[in-house]
């Protein structure tokens, strides 16, 4: 059934090769077996006739090969040898220009002569070989496949079956993947092995569509992985693409898109097109590589493809491009005559050594040349002379090959040459392991064996050898293992371009060691050719890198790579360059000024040696000095009038208590720890209830004393100087009982405030219970209060020294410092809270020894003549 399917669909191919009219060389049709039997008269109409045997005759004329030779075993040869095919409507004449594959096919028969010539590889058997040339063309190259299936037998006798006659063993070719695709499923119906030595579209790998189908060069899909790992060395993320449109550039291209993807590339523009394109076409594709902003260009094209599209930019070359080659192109030596291209980094086949072949290339004598078609044309456009009468000249015999210098006698650079080479030493090896057998030591084949295809096909899957150094074998989808070469053009100093070898691709290796690359390699920028380094690499990237610090945004209806770079927010940092976001810092660290990097915030609190600290200690200490200066002065003349008539006792008192209010404004200035913070708060409430006591007891000693001169008063008795201290330790006692429950209860606790500032860490004294802190300056506040309101009452009392009003002002200035104290203690941030605590005890401080005591001291020093009883005494 698969035959005659086969069948159906070459009649179809021929429908439609009639209706394009192409003409391929030598101008004949497709041959094709068909069963004819003879007519016996005397047979019924309608009854059929089982003859013993049955005529079978080719449809046509067959296929001349272009090189062909009998042998025990004939294997099949398909290639390009001539570039392009001419098509002419109706005419079987025109033939194509000269040959330039030509040494493909001279290769696959100096190995079939090298194996014939064996003593270990099928001694005794001689293989055979049908070459022929596909033109780079699918008819052609379906109308070879068939060919070859069927035999040249023009009629022959096979019982009931005319199929399996005369076919090859298997054949090497086509040059090319979509000319390889059309083969492979022709051969697939008839189980003969294709071993493609160029074919690399990785459509071919599918053992569904393509089972019997082997190759000896690597899979695109290493390739593309290949180029993608390249541009992405470079830092290359914004690229332009061109493709052959044909199987091999499409599926290529597609595998390479992919991964791009991966690695993050972009593409700006990905355009197919083809040699037999319009040339309108072409220059659309050529326009968008000038016009395009990116610089580099990976083109994964066919040779053939990429002269075309070269021709072009060649008319108005583009700025300066850094080209991308895939094998198909970049070893080619018939491009590298375009100079604007040099530079050009691609993959390439695995340079090769074939001892003897350059010998056999160069082993052509005009007698030989003279009975091959091929080689007459060869010989001909290569030497520019004629072997038959013509226009040119005849030959004359003195023409020397070895001194041509063209790509058949160029043997420095064997890849695909190579891969060629493979192919028909795998077939080879198939072939041995299924008619030799190897007894002891020695080797027997038995060339009578009637060997089919599928045999061959089935050994061929087991191949394992390896030839000149380089190892041949097949993985589960027909492909080798992928090794390649990474290929610079590179100016020499005559200013030829010339291919050098910078690196390579094994996809054998590990991940991360498949790619190397050395420090030979050049490209192109403006006129200039420079030597590898990163400070030189081309730039081609749609947006410039975001340094750390920032983040990307990509910017609306454009591929990833474009985007705008946004510095990161406050608080939040990026490490990395191209960072897509940007992330916090932990709550003890805060992002440095680039914002690259968390840093430990800062500790801040009220230093000692900050000008805040060193001011307010100034005044701390000064304030303590006053008050031990104005309790030296009461003290000097405590004898006085001036003093004794103000209660000596409580001023001293009352000057003590100051003075300790002074100093433990210190204890706020400083880091803060955990007897600090307890200290500070209990010895601020303390002090300030002694003092406000002292102050009450002051007011109420005048109120009293007032009374007690009216007649009939006994009022000092019950406030004498016992009953005044007991009220100055009764009233202190309670703030003391305040503070032990504060203490006990929750005391206040160093603490660190990240909260406040964001930028900055404040290391300060919690509250512990607020309640605590609030009841010690409420109770502060109700003395301050109650004491205002006698001093308030007292003001007006006869007296030509009234201490009352001295103190009323002093309680005025008191209040005032605290009820303002409140929401600036509230509202001032960090260690401005402790600044304003401090500035609150010293204002309130300084307002009572500036009111209270600064007079006296003025009159004493100054005005002894009021320091008198009678002045005193005087009342107004």
């Amino acid at each position: 059934m698969e035959i005659w399917a086969a069948f159906n669909a070459l009649r179809s191919a021929l429908s439609l090769l009639e209706l394009m009219s192409v003409v391929s060389l030598g101008g004949s049709v497709i041959s094709l077996r068909q069963k004819t039997e003879p007519t016996n008269p005397l047979t019924p109409a309608g009854v059929s006739a089982k003859p013993s045997s049955v005529l079978c005759t080719l449809q046509g004329t067959p296929r001349v090969p272009a090189f062909s030779k009998d042998g025990d075993f004939v294997i099949g040869g398909i290639f390009s040898i001539h570039y392009q095919l001419f098509t002419v409507i109706y005419s079987y004449t025109t033939k194509p220009g000269p040959p330039r594959f030509l040494r493909f096919s001279r290769t696959m028969i100096f190995a079939i002569e090298e194996i014939n010539n064996s003593s270990e590889l099928l001694p005794g058997i001689k293989l055979g070989y049908q070459i022929h040339d596909s033109c780079i063309a699918v008819p052609v190259a379906a109308h070879v496949a068939f060919q070859l299936s069927n035999g040249q037998d023009p009629m022959f006798y096979q019982g009931s079956n005319c199929s399996q006659s005369g076919v090859v063993m298997a054949a090497v070719g086509d040059s090319g993947s979509t000319p390889s695709i059309s083969i492979s499923r022709i051969f697939r119906s008839f189980s003969i092995p294709l071993v493609s030595p160029f074919a690399t579209c990785a459509c071919l790998s599918d053992k569904q569509q393509h089972p019997t189908f082997f190759r000896t060069i690597p899979s695109d899909q290493f390739q593309a992985d290949g180029l993608a790992k390249l541009v992405k060395h470079f830092g290359w993320t914004w690229i332009g693409a061109v493709r052959s449109d044909s199987d091999y550039g499409n599926y290529g291209m597609a595998s390479f898109l992919d991964a791009a993807l991966r690695e993050g590339i972009c593409v700006e523009y990905s355009e197919p097109f083809y040699r037999t394109d319009p040339p309108s076409k072409i220059k659309r594709v050529a326009d968008m590589i000038r016009r395009s902003t990116a610089t580099v260009v990976v083109a994964f094209a066919a040779s053939g493809d990429m002269k075309v599209l070269l021709e072009e930019l060649a008319r108005d070359p583009p700025p300066p491009r850094q080209w991308i080659g895939s094998e198909g192109w970049v070893t080619d030596p018939h491009l590298m005559s375009f100079t604007f291209c040099s530079g050009a980094i691609g993959v390439a086949i695995q340079k090769a050594v074939i001892p003897g072949l350059r010998d056999f290339l160069l082993d052509l004598s005009p007698i030989e040349v003279a009975v091959s078609s091929v080689l007459t044309e060869f010989w001909e456009d290569a030497f520019n002379c004629s072997l038959t009468e013509s226009e040119k000249g005849f030959c004359d015999g003195t023409e020397d090959i070895k001194r041509l210098e063209n790509p058949y006698t160029e043997t420095s650079q064997l890849r695909a040459t190579n891969m060629v080479y493979k192919a028909v030493y795998a077939i080879a090896h198939a072939i041995h392991n299924a008619v030799c057998e190897k007894t002891n030591s020695t080797i027997h084949c038995d060339k009578n064996i009637s060997l089919e295809p599928k045999q061959v096909f089935s050994k061929l899957k087991k191949v394992n050898f390896s030839r000149n150094g380089y190892h041949v074998s097949f993985d589960a989808k027909g492909d080798p293992m992928a090794f390649y070469e990474l290929v610079n053009w590179q100016k020499s100093e005559s200013g030829v371009i010339e291919l050098v070898t910078v690196g390579y691709y094994d996809a054998s290796l590990p991940t991360g060691e498949q790619f190397r690359i050395n420090g030979n390699l050049t490209w192109l920028d403006g006129a200039n050719i420079f030597t590898f380094s990163l400070l030189q690499v081309p730039v081609s990237v749609c947006s410039e890198s975001c340094p750390p610090g920032t983040r990307k945004v990509l910017q609306k209806g454009k591929p990833i790579c474009c985007y705008d770079c946004i510095s990161c927010p406050e608080g939040e940092i990026s490490n990395n360059t191209d960072s897509p976001d940007c992330f916090l810092c932990h709550e003890e660290f805060w992002p440095n000024a680039k914002k690259d990097k968390c840093v430990l915030k800062p500790v801040e609190f009220l230093s000692f040696d900050e000008v805040l600290g060193i001011i307010l200690v100034v005044f701390s200490v000064s304030g303590a000095c006053l008050a031990v200066t104005a309790a030296a002065i009461f003290f000097h003349h405590r004898t006085t009038p001036m003093v004794r008539a103000n209660n000596s006792e409580l001023s001293f008192l009352l000057l003590f208590s100051l003075t300790l209010c002074f100093l433990c404004s210190l204890t706020f200035i400083g880091a803060p720890s955990e007897w600090s913070c307890m200290l500070r708060h209990t010895a601020f409430g303390i002090t300030f209830v002694l003092c406000i006591s002292c102050v009450l007891g002051k007011t109420i000693v005048v109120l009293m004393a007032f009374k007690a001169t009216l007649p009939g008063s006994n009022v000092m008795k019950w406030f004498g100087p016992l009953q005044q201290r007991m009220t100055v330790v009764c009233l202190a006692l309670i703030q003391v009982i305040i503070c032990t429950i504060w203490l006990v209860v929750s005391p206040p606790f160093p603490m660190e405030n990240i909260t406040t500032y964001k930028e900055k860490i404040i290391l300060e004294c919690a509250l512990g219970s607020a309640v605590g802190f609030w009841a010690v300056l409420g109770y502060i506040g109700v003395l301050a209060v109650f004491c205002f309101v006698l001093a308030f009452l007292a003001r007006k009392l006869p007296d030509n020294f009234n201490e009352a009003k001295l103190i009323t002002f002093s309680m005025l200035i008191f209040c005032a410092v605290w009820i303002t104290f409140i929401p600036a203690y509230v509202s001032s941030p960090g260690k401005f809270t402790v600044a304003v605590e401090i500035f609150a005890i010293l204002a309130s401080s300084f307002g009572l020894i500036l009111c209270i005591f600064a007079p006296k001291c003025f009159i004493i020093l100054f005005q002894p003549e009021k320091n008198t009883k009678k002045y005193l005494m005087n009342k107004n």
